[in-house]
């Protein structure tokens, strides 16, 4: 009789399967979007996703960080999970797409504007008044989670 492998003993009933996007939000000055075709999906816990992150898997994607912006905090290469039920933003990380560029940056609400600042205090922090916003730009999501490789 064969030992059982790992495999045979993982439900995969108990993972979400999020789509993993070959696009980039930059962490520095903007990353234009291309094709946005999934390489492939990550796996994460249902039970983490349900109770922790959002009700709406569906709604969820994992994209990579560009640049140096975030630095200290997400870094050049970063995978990222993305919510995209959570549009309408508080305090933390976004990804926000201004014209047709992706951005990573801490955004803070506050009266009649948000406030967006880096990580890197190379870049300067700038708002945008909700009054006045216009159509090319949008809050993609909320960032849940990273991931990142050692180097």
């Amino acid at each position: 009789m064969e030992s059982p492998t790992l495999w045979a003993i993982v439900d995969l009933s108990e993972f979400v399967f999020v789509p993993r996007y070959n696009v980039a939000a930059a962490a520095g000055y903007g990353a234009p979007v291309f094709g946005e075709e999934p390489l492939f999906c990550l796996a994460f816990r249902k039970y983490w996703i349900d109770n922790y992150v959002t009700k709406q898997p569906e709604k969820l994607s994992v994209i990579t960080v560009k640049g140096d912006s975030m630095e200290g905090v997400l870094n050049h290469g970063d995978s990222i999970l993305i919510n995209h039920a959570e549009t309408d933003p508080r305090d933390g990380l976004y990804v926000l797409r201004i014209g047709n560029d992706l951005f990573v940056k801490r955004v803070q609400r506050i009266p009649g504007k948000l406030l967006v600042t880096s990580e890197n205090p190379r870049y300067a922090p700038f708002e945008i008044d909700l009054s006045n916003a216009q159509d090319d730009i949008a809050i993609i999501g909320r960032v849940e989670w990273y991931g990142r490789s050692i180097d």
